[in-house]
């Protein structure tokens, strides 16, 4: 799996957020078949940052009604992503 398959986008919300300045943790979304050793290796050849522990949690889709019929979001996974004391991502540092 390419590294850029792994990370889909950042995860920037209030939660995450508090996160990256009280913990030096920072949130992803990410491939749902990707694993903790994958995702690692992908944020440290990606921003150029040492990590040192990840934590990833599935989360199932909702369910959604488009008029009379009823669907369903596709599941999705998220990872919290611990950097090394020192080490920040320049892509989050004016988001506040």
């Amino acid at each position: 799996m390419n590294l850029y398959d792994v990370i889909k986008k950042p995860l920037i919300t209030e939660k995450g957020t508090t996160l990256k300045e009280k913990e030096n943790k920072v949130m992803f979304v990410v491939d749902i078949d990707a694993n903790k050793m994958e995702i690692k290796k992908a944020v440290e050849t990606a921003f150029k940052v040492k990590v040192e522990n990840v934590a990833t949690i599935t989360l199932k889709g909702k369910k959604k009604r488009m008029g009379a019929r009823l669907g369903q979001r596709s599941d999705w996974k998220k990872a919290i992503v611990t950097l090394r004391k020192g080490d920040t991502l320049e892509y989050l540092e004016g988001v506040k």
